[in-house]
This record gives C-alpha cells, structure tokens and sequence, in this order.
C-alpha cells in the first residue's frame, strides 16, 4: 500500500483512507490485542482527523483466487483465533496457501506457545523468574519464516511477526534488520516501527538505518526522540504534527504529556495528563505515568480518586495495577505496593514500568537481593531505561560496593547526560573511591547543567573543605547562597545554614570582619547554627575593641553588599574550571 511522504500532511483525506484500510487489514489478521499499538493506533488516528463522506470511504480490498480458496477455513480459524483457541486456529489453517491464512496460521502457533509460557511461569514461578520460561514454538517458528523470507515470500505483517520471533530469541541485529524490511514493505503498520523502536539504543543507530519516507515516519522519530531523551526535538516533531491536522488526537497529547514528564516539567505534565482525562475520561493508557507525578508532588487524595476511578473501569489492566502500587507506596505500605507491582506484570512480564517501581518498593523493604533482579529485569525490557541502572546504582552503594555503583551511576549517566542526579551520584561515588579531582568535576558539571536538587555546590564546597582548599570551598558556598536568594527561596534552606557558618569563619580568619559579623548575624536566624553565631558576633566585637582594622584583601570573594539590606549578588566566582569536562 502506497503511503503519504512525510511533506505531504496536507492531503488528510486520503491519509484518513490508509488509516481506515490499515485498521481493517489488523483486524482481519488478529492485530487488536497487541500491545496497544496496531490497529488500536490507526483507529486513535483516523478518529481524530474529519469524517469522510459516504463516496470517500475505501471499498473492502479485492479477493484472490488464494483467498477465495482458503475462506471458508480462514473464517472458522479466524473465530477459533477470537476465542484464544490458537492451536486450534493453527490446526484449521494448517494447509492454506494465501498470505492472510499464513499469518494467521504462524500468528496463531506463536501466541499459542506465547500463552503456554505464561501459564506456566503462573503455575510455578515468582514474576522474579518470568525470564526463565521460554516460548518453545519460537524456534520452528524462525526455521520456517526464515525459508520463506529467503524465497521472498513474506509480506509486511509476516515480517512483523518475524522480526517479533527473533526478537524474542535475542537475535537483535537480525531483528532490527527484519523490521526495517517490515516498515518498507507495509509503511502503515505501527507494530512494526514501535518494535524497532524498542530495539535502537543510540541516535547514531537512528541515523544510519534506512527507513522508508512516509508520514508514519514522523510520528515514528517524535516517539523515538522522546525514548532517547531528546525531548527538545521531540515536542518540536508532536507539534508540526498537532499543526498538520492531528491537533485532536489523545494519541498526540499523551505523549506530549509524556515527554513533559520526563525532562521532570511537572505541573506542565500534570496540565496536560488532566486535559487528556477530560476529553477522554475511560482512557486508562498513560494513566501509570500520570500516577508517578502525582506520586512526586504527593497527591494522595488525587492518586486515591485515580486508582478507585480505574478500578471501576477495569481493575485487571496493567495500568491500573500500577497506579494503586503507586498509592500504597505514597501510604508507605511498600508490601501491598510491590504485590500489585507483581500483579502487573503477570499481565505483561514486559512492562517496564512495574519492574522499575517494584525495584524501589524491594529497596524501601531493604530486600536488596530482590531489587537486584528487578531492576536487571527492566534493563532486559528497555536497555535505555535510565531509573533501572540509576536504581541499580543506588542498590550497590547501600550495600557498600562502589566500584559496582560507579559502572551502573555511569550507564545511567550516558542516558541522561544532563541529568544533575546522575552527574551527583557519580561524584559520591567518586568521593568513596578517593577519586577527588573526578568527583569534582562531576559536582561542577552538575551545577553547570542544572541542578534540580541544590545539592551538586554543597557536595563540591564540602569536598574543598576536606582537601583543605578553603578559598574554593568559600566560593562555592557564596555561589550557592546566592542563588538560594536570587531565585527566591525560603531561607531555611537545608543547608544554608552550614554555608553562612563556614562564611562567617572564612571571612574572620580573613579579617574581613564586616562580612563575617553578617553571616554571624544571619545564623542567628537558624536554630542549628545561632549558638556559633552568637559565639563569632563575640570575637568579632573582642577582636574590633582591640583596634585590630579590617583586612582591605581584594582577593577574597564577598557574597552580601550588604545581606540586611540586599540579596542580590554582587559577583558570581567559578571555583574551579571544569564546566566543559564530563566524566
């Protein structure tokens, strides 16, 4: 089937027919119950672009003489097929020659061998040990899918369903090449795209395949840019499609939510999560992700209303099973938390999100063996999922192996370099290792990209303060300060009393007695730090009674002019030249 080029979003009628057509073309083949994303994403699409009139609507496509042939069995398989009966379907289909009949024939024996392994990883194992059980059909399968894709034999949904094969054999090079052939032979089919957007690690892997240029692309590199964390250009590529005609589609707005949420842009996402639960109030997709911000912001009356709203609509889904781990874990009731997790994924041990949440609740539980396993789990699910190596990091820093945390702090890194928590975590890790001067950068750099949990200059200024570097130490504490104050924050600020202590005796061993009686002054207002600043207002007075003048050094850098009156910096200091170094 010809498809639109990706500049040529402006003849929506016939897009709107390849829509329709494609979305009938699945449901003949048994393409409504995979993973939310084949025919399901074409009838999201053509709903939301303009009816078409009655003269406009594609004519069912034409029989073969194949097809003729082999209706009567397709028809009865295709019932058996329904009812989940796969090897019944199969056994129906057995002898048929048409390229409908053979997909579901082969479509059929997979989701059958599919479905014995899940029984059986039910009836005898843990959702710990899901990986062990292997589907045993997929080995014929490949031998014989891969006969007929070297006599050219297969069309696009046959090549969907192998490159799925060797996916789940691990032959991911051989996979990635099958599905770039799949989104050649039928542009159309979103199964296709998203299973080689599961497979592509790097943008440099993007970048050097060879797809086809159709419209399907862009909605494909949007989606794509969002998983590799280039966000920038993901919401650009979400908002000229918005601008091509797609405006109304929830598909669009979930993942503009989506992206939001993951350069941690909450009340945006939050937005934008609320709109879509308007327009689309049984949607029960993405509603995992919108429990997450809800989780970070600690809205447990709003999580509570989410998690019983989709109970009532359909308490077995995944999501739903994972908005109410993510409530009790807000209760703090991380046993009931990581049982729904589980219930999770016996619905679909491929869900990323649940093995990653079910991490956090084992490492709440302090059971780090079984954190372990999880989170190694989601890294087998999605390699580039950055919270699993995150989380494995902190899992080996709690159980005192640096070495191991450093590689996993790294990883995680690589997949959100401008990721301050990443850039801290490093540095720690560092720290622990002895490794002073990298440590330092990755504090620096953490402050240089940004850093969310005001953490990076403290850590930085502290480590100075070991290395006995004490101007350095002075410059980061001023730097730190200053921004506290310019963005307008509380001033109770968990460490600003420690910065104003250390100030107050930097600038006193400096004799620079003005700026040292203001820190003084100022950690009076801190219930931790009044007794030391009592204390320095003392000296100071002592040491001014004495006639002892204040120093006039040039060098030493001043954070207030004057802090009573003025919280503007006066100059900002670097302390040290590393803002173009990553670790």
């Amino acid at each position: 089937m010809a498809a639109t080029r990706s500049s040529e979003f402006g003849d929506l009628v016939q897009i709107k027919k390849q829509l329709i057509s494609i979305t009938a073309q699945c449901k003949e083949r048994g393409l409504v119950h995979s993973v939310k994303c084949l025919c399901f994403r074409a009838s999201e699409l053509a709903f939301s672009l303009d009816p078409l009139p009655l003269n406009e609507i594609p004519p069912a496509p034409e029989l073969t003489e194949e097809d003729a042939r082999d209706l009567d069995a397709l028809c009865l398989a295709k019932s058996y097929f329904d009812l989940k009966e796969y090897d019944r379907a199969a056994y129906f289909l057995r002898g048929c020659r048409s390229q409908k009949a053979y997909f579901l024939y082969m479509y059929s024996r997979y989701l059958s061998g599919e479905k014995k392994k899940d029984d059986e990883t039910v009836d005898s194992l843990g959702p710990l040990e899901k990986g062990q059980v292997r589907n045993e059909a997929l080995r014929e399968l490949r031998v014989e899918l891969s006969k007929k894709h070297s006599a050219g034999e297969l069309d696009g949904f046959a090549l969907y369903l192998y490159g799925v094969v060797l996916r789940k054999l691990d032959l991911l090079k051989e996979a990635v090449e099958i599905f770039v052939a799949a989104t050649h032979a039928l542009p159309l089919h979103w199964g296709s795209w998203l299973e080689l957007c599961n497979l592509i690690t790097n943008i440099e892997m993007l970048k050097s395949l060879s797809l086809p240029e159709c419209w399907v692309r862009d909605f494909f590199m949007a989606h794509m840019f969002t998983e590799l964390q280039m966000i920038k250009e993901a919401l650009q590529k979400y908002q000229s499609l918005m601008e091509a005609g797609f405006a109304k589609s929830t598909y669009i707005i979930s993942q503009i939510a989506v992206a939001y949420h993951n350069i941690r842009d909450i009340d945006q996402a939050l937005y934008l999560f609320n709109e879509l639960r308007e327009q689309d109030p049984f949607r029960i997709e993405n509603m995992d992700t919108f429990s997450n911000l809800l989780y970070v912001r600690s809205m447990k009356p709003e999580l509570s209303y989410l998690a019983h709203n989709l109970v009532e609509i359909d308490k077995y889904r995944v999501e739903t099973c994972c908005v109410i781990g993510n409530y009790y874990s807000l209760r703090s009731q991380h046993e009931k938390a990581a049982l729904y997790f589980q219930r999770a994924l016996k619905l679909n041990p491929r869900c990323l999100g649940a093995w990653t949440l079910m991490g956090h609740e084992y490492m709440e539980m302090k059971n780090t063996s079984a954190a372990i396993q999880a989170y190694r789990h989601a890294i087998e699910v999605n390699k580039r999922d950055y919270r699993a190596w995150y989380g494995l990091g902190q899992t080996y820093e709690i159980l005192k192996m640096p070495f191991y945390s450093l590689y996993y702090y790294r990883k995680a890194h690589q997949l959100r370099p401008n990721d301050s928590r990443m850039l801290v975590a490093l540095g720690e890790c560092y720290e622990k290792l002895s490794q002073q001067v990298e440590a330092k950068k990755c504090y620096w750099r953490a402050y240089s990209v940004g850093d969310v949990e005001r953490m990076a200059l403290l850590k930085l200024a502290k480590l100075h303060e070991q290395l006995n570097e004490f101007d350095d130490a002075a410059q980061c504490y001023i730097i730190y300060i200053q921004d506290i104050f310019s963005c307008g924050e509380q001033l109770e600020h968990a460490e600003v009393s420690t910065a104003l202590r250390y100030l107050g005796q930097y600038y006193f061993k400096n004799k620079l007695y003005d700026e040292a009686s203001l820190c003084a002054q100022r950690c009076c207002d801190y219930n931790d730090a009044r007794e030391e600043g009592k204390a320095l207002l003392r000296q100071i007075s002592a040491v001014r009674e004495q006639g002892e003048p204040s120093s006039t050094d040039l060098s030493v850098p001043c954070v207030f002019n004057p802090l009573s009156n003025n919280t503007t910096p006066v100059r900002r200091v670097s302390p040290l030249d590393l803002s173009s170094v990553t670790p």
